[in-house]
């Protein structure tokens, strides 16, 4: 009877057993990857969704948690879920926004996907944005241009070519204020406009390490290598090159001039174009790249910059990988960004032209900002760009808006 009693245990044991092998098996081969999403507005979101479902069926074992949250939102809950309950790929951007996720060691280094899928190649303007301390901590999937907008009717009304260095362009612009036209339209009434101007003459005359090396506080405002910055700037100031009263109006309130045909150039992000459609002025508009300033420094462009990451805390690291190396495909490169760039210089070309224009120039480009508030702290962001305008407005106050600049990234940084 002890006999029988044994063996049925035995074999009730052993169909546990196996019970347990074949549901594990099961588990092994279904896997649920979970993606934590900011891209709420309905276009990128249609186009994350489609990326989405052809990675499902290029991988039928893998099913996508797509969890989208509201833009802004994302912006706290991404705190707290990457410590809490994180998720196996989650979205952000590049830059100093990303490193400050990586200095709390809570983006996985994904450098060997890097090597293995030849993004260094692909992605080559793109690998400095990604990169911390020699290591590449994301993927990026989306970016956008800066540069100049010129109304293409005026330029040919006084003569006046697209120009390539400083000089020209300072002649450009001189020769704008003799005909009694605008040379550069700017609202600075909400600051930010005003990053632009410096991180492209920084960038231009000194370089991207140096620019990168301020943002993060290493340099000092005060340093001889911006004095040539801010003289350039001032030049401009002086020369009337900017629009009157720029510190009343925003970003939106001083297209006005430029699509009225009173002022000739506006230094902005692609994201101008649909304004300048609906104004039915777009056939008037062309585009140049920041002239050249320092000819021994680099072509390095503002381009903000959308990213991929894994969690350090991802639980399907496995999927996770794939699905970034997905992403950096250029076919789905170029799904994910119907409203951007694809930083893959291998995706389809842009038909548009403002797109193939910026396109071809961040491709080809020495290395990407990403914009004065994305590449420093928002606390000196913040004083860095009141100090700018300040600047635009009462050029004499410059040696006490450096002092003021430094004092805040010693406080900062040291």
């Amino acid at each position: 009877m002890k006999k029988r009693i044994i063996v049925s245990l035995l074999i009730l044991a052993l169909a546990l057993v196996t019970a347990g092998l074949f549901a594990s098996g099961a588990e092994e081969e279904s896997h649920v990857l979970v993606i934590n999403s900011n891209l709420s507005d309905p276009a990128p979101k249609a186009d994350l969704a489609k990326a989405v479902e052809l990675f499902e069926a290029e991988n039928p074992e893998i099913e996508v948690q797509l969890n989208t949250f509201d833009h802004e939102a994302y912006k706290t809950a991404i705190r707290n879920f990457l410590v809490s309950e994180a998720p196996d790929v989650c979205l952000w951007f590049a830059g100093n926004r990303m490193k400050f996720f990586v200095d709390q060691n809570l983006f996985m280094d994904v450098s060997d996907l890097w090597e293995a899928e030849g993004l260094f190649d692909s992605m080559a303007s793109s690998v400095k944005p990604m990169t911390v301390d020699g290591k590449q901590y994301g993927v990026p999937y989306s970016y956008y241009q800066w540069g100049v907008y010129y109304r293409t009717d005026i330029f040919a009304k006084y003569g006046l070519s697209v120009p390539k260095t400083w000089d020209e362009f300072m002649h450009v612009n001189d020769t704008l204020v003799a005909n009694g036209v605008t040379p550069v339209t700017i609202g600075t009434k909400y600051l930010w406009t005003t990053a632009g101007w410096f991180d492209y003459l920084n960038l231009r005359v000194n370089g991207y390490d140096y620019h990168m090396d301020l943002m993060a506080g290493k340099a000092s405002y005060l340093d001889p290598e911006l004095d040539r910055v801010f003289d350039l700037w001032e030049d401009m100031i002086d020369g009337g090159h900017f629009l009157e009263n720029h510190a009343t109006y925003s970003w939106q309130e001083a297209q006005a001039p430029f699509i009225n045909g009173t002022a000739a150039m506006y230094l902005i992000g692609n994201f101008i174009v649909p304004d300048l459609e609906s104004a039915g002025v777009v056939d008037n508009i062309g585009f140049f790249q920041f002239p050249v300033i320092n000819p021994e420094v680099g072509l390095y462009e503002d381009a903000p910059t959308d990213t991929f990451h894994i969690p350090q805390n991802a639980k399907n690291v496995a999927d996770a990988k794939k699905f970034l190396a997905f992403i950096a495909r250029p076919d789905i490169q170029t799904i994910l960004t119907s409203g951007s760039l694809p930083p893959n210089k291998n995706s389809a070309i842009p038909t548009d032209r403002f797109k193939k224009a910026g396109f071809e120039m961040l491709g080809a480009a020495d290395g990407l900002a990403q914009f004065y508030d994305r590449d420093t702290t928002p606390e000196m962001a913040s004083a860095g760009m009141e100090g700018f305008q300040e600047f635009m407005v009462n050029p004499d106050r410059i040696d006490a808006i450096r002092a003021r600049l430094d004092a805040e990234r010693k406080n900062l940084f040291e």
